[in-house]
């Protein structure tokens, strides 16, 4: 198993780096603006490597029967439309409506196939199963995630970073479990590939992922987390607590925003992560503190849910507190001119 994972990883980066040479090829740059994080042009399109190398793996993991046909089909289908699309608009302008058309149509092609929302766990027990309302709440769950991935996906390292550390959190929830079989396969999987993009990203970014690296990540991350809550419901709340910082962020900025009257869908540079980096001056130093929040107060929280000791609602609360005082503080979603 571990040569799939290295093998995964040395192709990752070996294709990083040919993509890089064509965008630069290409003129497939990523210009700096007013709203963007970083002062110089920078290739963009590395995230295809993860995107080829990750779906090949599934699909020989599937062919070796590692893994669930459903699930396979579900990684497949989803991740090949979204990359796609985030390529296609990587290399010139796919208007919104059609890519949110993709981003629904891929999340109801995991639906199918996963057979809906998993039951979810709520407080002292109680199981709850929203039957086909589900599917539209499973739908609006992965399109916001994918969404939000790319959102978040703005310095460098960062997007590379929460990827490769929840993975790594999925796996050791699945290892704790009693439910589990292989299903840690895929999220190491995607861990290893990730780190071989890393390597061209890591600050300073020597290639940008672009819209299909990080909408990818975002869908495979949401599948993989409602594979969770069908292999046992508390394990949803794990991925979600592991997933808390790009979804705190994330959600926090946009409910401001919204709330202010501003254009949500237009780019901007306001949350709590890109205020941090200006506050600092490094992108290493933001993107190493989301390594460090996933791995030291995150995961803890995600493995005691995991086990049962805590509730899925409380952990989650627990968790995603500081992360909310930690959102405001760096003022997510705040107009620019309010800093200071």
């Amino acid at each position: 198993m571990i040569w799939m994972w290295l093998l995964a990883g040395v192709l990752s980066w070996g294709l990083t780096g040919l993509l890089r040479r064509y965008a630069l090829e290409r003129s497939l740059l990523d210009l700096p603006n007013e709203r963007s994080s970083h002062a110089v042009a920078m290739p963009r399109g590395g995230g295809l490597a993860i995107v080829l190398t990750c779906l090949a793996g599934v699909l020989f993991a599937g062919w070796a029967g590692m893994i669930a046909l459903n699930v396979v089909w579900a990684l497949l289908g989803a991740g090949a439309l979204v990359a796609l699309v985030g390529w296609l608009d990587d290399h010139g302008h796919v208007a919104a409506r059609w890519r949110l058309l993709a981003h629904f149509l891929g999340a109801m092609w995991v639906l199918w196939w996963l057979g809906g929302l998993p039951p979810l766990l709520l407080l002292f027990g109680a199981v709850i199963d929203l039957g086909w309302l589900g599917h539209g709440v499973g739908v609006l769950y992965l399109v916001w995630l994918l969404n939000l991935y790319n959102f978040m996906d703005g310095i460098d390292g960062i997007a590379g970073i929460e990827a490769v550390t929840v993975c790594f959190g999925g796996g050791v929830l699945y290892i704790f479990s009693p439910m589990a079989n292989q299903e840690w396969i895929v999220p190491i999987l995607l861990l290893a590939t990730v780190l071989g993009f890393l390597v061209w990203n890591f600050p300073k970014a020597r290639i940008f992922m672009g819209d299909a690296g990080s909408g990818f990540l975002g869908m495979m991350l949401g599948v993989l987390s409602l594979q969770a809550g069908w292999v046992a419901p508390e394990l949803f709340w794990g991925w979600l607590i592991l997933l808390g910082v790009f979804i705190v962020d994330a959600t926090v900025t946009l409910f401001r925003r919204v709330q202010r009257g501003d254009k949500f869908y237009e780019a901007h540079r306001s949350h709590a992560y890109q205020y941090a980096s200006r506050y600092y001056g490094s992108h290493k130093k933001v993107s190493l503190a989301v390594g460090f929040i996933n791995s030291l107060w995150l995961l803890p929280v995600a493995i005691l849910v995991g086990l049962g000791v805590l509730d899925g609602v409380i952990g989650m609360v627990l968790a995603y507190a500081p992360l909310i005082l930690l959102a405001f503080r760096y003022k997510a979603g705040a107009r620019e001119l309010q800093v200071g």
